[in-house]
């Protein structure tokens, strides 16, 4: 049995949107169904498996939204509006869960094309700290991330372009991570690399040319009748073969960057001492953090004079986001003793989002979203 949807009290969400709304932000009201496909290209696998799909009447294939940031983009660039522009929204995001009915219920803010990148960050995520307060969550444990620092270390590595792209696509999802770290040194070779059926086929396209690889490709699928898996269409398909070619044969040789990677994501403590560490890092294995690190520090001042201290702050390297379409700062809140079910807010800049739904300059962005259902079962609150 599910258990029922808890959502703190009304009068304490009331005073959440009344200060978001104070805060320059406007209520937006995406609707719940939303293009499928907009979510399968853009969206971590984690939440593509769990999307609630249907069809329109048309035929075109529709899922309940997952999450309000796409959705809020889409509006924003529908309508036509301009940058910078701020949203609000309180409302349900769906995901199938077996513990629950699969509504979520989240208030949350998106901030559309700031110039002033760091102020932005800064804001945004001292915002959702004073909205958490409403709530009553005084005292609150905050952790930051960076993927720049991250891609800076990557392209600093005398890495594959295939194992760059693998690494680069399983930030934040430490376990998993860290195993291709290993395999990539060669010390943790995939038991069923000999067994699978695939292996042969995969050596096979080692060194042969890239179109003639990916055509072979193609002619497999259309010859087995696939024309699509999974939202991925035969080309994409060939892609993903192609790749996987590369790393299931290119394992070993790279026991020098494994090492490297695992120290860099080792790295985590309050934020000022790990600014040196970084620092440090950087000085001693000669890859050039300049310019990532300018930002983190300048974020770090403008989250000083806004009442949030760098030792306040839990950095954590290996701190990203699952959601694809992250770009860079990322934060997460919970509660004193980070103990409760997941975050109360996550958040995190998406730079690339916008133009990816189609808008003709890139536009810079940030938002987070708070659970209410965990502040709910947090303090003891019921619906």
């Amino acid at each position: 049995m599910t258990a029922p949807l808890a959502t703190p009290d009304k009068s304490k969400i009331a005073r959440a949107l009344e200060l978001l709304q104070a805060a320059g932000h406007t209520l937006i009201e995406p609707p719940v169904l939303q293009p499928a496909d907009v979510f399968l290209d853009l969206i971590g696998e984690d939440i593509r498996r769990r999307l609630f799909q249907t069809n329109g009447p048309d035929g075109a294939d529709l899922c309940l939204r997952p999450d309000f940031t796409i959705p809020v983009c889409r509006q924003h660039l529908a309508s036509g509006g301009t940058a910078p522009a701020d949203y609000f929204y309180h409302g349900l995001v769906f995901r199938q869960r077996t513990d629950t009915t699969g509504e979520i219920p989240q208030i949350g803010a998106e901030s559309l094309g700031r110039a002033d990148l760091d102020g932005a960050d800064a804001d945004m995520l001292a915002l959702s700290s004073s909205v958490l307060k409403c709530f009553g969550v005084e005292t609150q444990t905050i952790r930051i991330g960076d993927e720049t620092l991250f891609a800076a270390v990557l392209s600093g590595l005398d890495l594959p372009a295939a194992w760059q792209r693998r690494l680069r696509g399983l930030f934040g999802e430490g376990e998993k991570l860290s195993d291709a770290i290993s395999r990539m040194a060669g010390s943790d070779r995939n038991p069923d690399d000999n067994r699978d059926v695939r292996f042969g086929f995969l050596s096979a396209l080692e060194g042969v040319a890239p179109d003639a690889a990916h055509a072979v490709v193609e002619d497999l699928l259309s010859i087995a009748g696939i024309s699509a898996v999974g939202g991925r269409t035969p080309s994409e398909i060939a892609d993903r073969f192609l790749e996987q070619a590369a790393l299931a044969t290119g394992n070993g040789g790279n026991e020098r960057a494994a090492g490297i990677l695992s120290r860099y994501l080792a790295i985590s403590g309050p934020a000022d001492k790990a600014a040196t560490e970084l620092e440090t890092f950087a000085a001693e294995t000669g890859i050039d953090l300049a310019a990532p690190l300018a930002t983190f520090k300048a974020r770090l001042s403008a989250l000083e004079a806004r009442g949030h201290s760098a030792s306040s702050l839990h950095f954590a390297a290996d701190f990203g986001r699952r959601l694809d379409y992250y770009s860079g700062f990322v934060f997460e809140i919970h509660g004193e003793d980070g103990h409760e079910d997941g975050q109360l807010v996550g958040g995190g800049r998406y730079d690339r989002l916008v133009t990816l739904l189609g808008a003709e300059s890139d536009v810079p962005a940030i938002g987070f979203s708070i659970w209410l259902d965990r502040i709910a079962k947090l303090s003891g609150a019921s619906a």
